[in-house]
């Protein structure tokens, strides 16, 4: 039913909405992929209920759908950047954690949204954060993308970082536009211009491919620390810098989709809203929010469930909720399907979820599970259908005070024991039940370690 036979369907649709439209437009729908930098769960209307404004984000929700259980595979930057550009898991790529200046990143053997897209004929960039390769061969010019500015890798990994000032300040953080150095050394004044900048570089990206088909992708460089804001945004919210960035995000995001609006193209265009990861919690007030347990760098959901927003018109209702588990690698399929660009030829990890996606509650999630791991260890696996999650014995940090004033609070190393949670009746893994389902303990063992074979063993790294 929602296979590629709902594409001819839809182009009659849109002609007969847009006859002034060129047919290959018609026939590609456009793609704009919002992915912010540790954003909390509940950092926006209408996951969550903050102190501040955040009507862009509310109106993207009440223009398409609220997905309520969509995962990353890995909760740190480049691993889930990875993901989520390539379909595969941290485990097949060795995409793990978050890289540094220099690092070769994601292997270009495993082709990106933004090959797979420029190959089906569309106009590609990236405005933003990258942090998947910062060698030649694997920054975004290299890999399907058109036009480019932002950082290659984090806007912390600078001389004046938090902890750690002098191991980064060996490198410059260097802004970057069209595979050319254009601030040699990003210092303050610059990074309160960066989610301005992506605005204005993807508002005109639009204007002047709007009679192309295009894909997008703003991977804003905050709410990750440092935190900055511009100018126009600065004690805006009243509620401290936090809520001022994020307050200048959903302006950002309103921005692009209003140009979208302003071309033509927003019943031609799928926009999709989430983060690379939950919040980075040990920053205390200069971290978003959660209700799920843990935080950023942990196989547990506060790190690994980003809120998500998808708006595509002709096919998805306005104001609707998707509660059924997804995961970010899934994406780059979907969008194939939707979109009718070719696949990559390398193997993937992700699957097309295009019923899901369109609300169809008889729809299964075709995966039997999905990985969870942290860094490059395995350490748990989710049921398809988003009922069980088995955690492996495995450490992990906990919050024991959140930071102030930018600086990182305190910590703990803690372990968890094997550990099996019923996620639709304990959504914030506090209740081990393994003694009470062994039958279910033990299916999951077997898969993990199936998954653990193909994906970590010797022979795979």
């Amino acid at each position: 039913m929602y296979s590629r036979i709902l594409i001819p369907v839809l182009f009659l649709i849109l002609l007969s909405c847009n006859t002034h439209k060129k047919q290959r437009e018609v026939l590609k729908p456009n793609v704009v992929i919002f992915f912010l930098d540790d954003s909390g769960w509940g950092d926006f209307s209408p996951f969550g209920s903050p102190s501040y404004n955040t009507p862009n984000v509310q109106k993207l929700a009440d223009d398409g759908c609220r997905y309520t259980n969509f995962y990353v595979p890995q909760a740190i930057c480049s691993a889930s950047r990875s993901a989520l550009l390539t379909g595969c898991y941290p485990g097949r790529t060795k995409m793990f954690g978050a890289h540094g200046p220099n690092a070769k990143g994601v292997d270009p053997k495993f082709a990106t949204m933004g090959e797979m897209f420029q190959q089906g004929g569309y106009r590609t960039a990236i405005f933003g954060k990258w942090h998947i390769g910062d060698q030649p061969e694997t920054r975004p010019a290299a890999r399907g993308f058109d036009e480019s500015a932002g950082l290659m890798y984090s806007n912390d990994m600078w001389e004046h970082h938090a902890t750690n000032p002098e191991y980064w300040g060996q490198w410059p953080l260097r802004y970057w536009k069209n595979n050319e150095i254009t601030i040699e050394k990003v210092q303050p004044e610059h990074q309160k211009l960066l989610t301005t900048w992506a605005a204005q570089e993807s508002v005109d990206f639009i204007d002047r491919n709007k009679e192309n088909p295009f894909f997008l992708y703003v991977p804003f460089s905050m709410p990750h620390v440092p935190l900055f804001c511009s100018d126009k945004f600065e004690g805006k919210s009243g509620q401290g810098l936090y809520a001022d960035v994020m307050m200048e995000l959903d302006w950002a995001i309103g921005e692009v989709i209003n140009k979208i609006k302003e071309t033509g193209n927003e019943e031609n265009t799928v926009i999709i809203f989430s983060s690379d990861n939950g919040p980075w919690a040990v920053y205390g007030e200069h971290a978003g929010v959660t209700p799920f347990r843990e935080a950023k760098a942990t196989s547990f959901d506060g790190g690994l469930k980003s809120a998500c927003l998808i708006k595509y018109p002709p096919l998805i209702k306005k104001g609707s909720t998707v509660s059924k588990l997804i995961c970010s690698i899934d994406l780059l399929p979907t969008l194939s399907n939707l979109t009718g660009v070719s696949l990559p030829e390398n193997e993937i990890d992700g699957k097309n979820i295009t019923p899901i996606l369109l609300g169809d509650n008889k729809a299964d999630n075709p995966h039997q599970y999905y990985a969870i791991s942290k860094s490059n260890k395995f350490e748990s696996v989710i049921s398809g259908d988003g009922k069980w999650k088995l955690h492996m014995s495995h450490g992990y940090l906990t919050i024991i005070e959140g930071g102030r004033d930018g600086q990182a609070g305190v910590q703990e190393n803690r372990k968890i024991d094997l550990s099996l949670f019923n996620l639709m009746e304990d959504p914030y893994e506090k209740n081990n039940v393994a003694e009470k389902h062994p039958d279910v303990v033990s299916n999951l063992k077997v898969i993990a370690e199936k998954h653990k074979e193909k994906f970590y063993s010797k022979k795979t790294k």
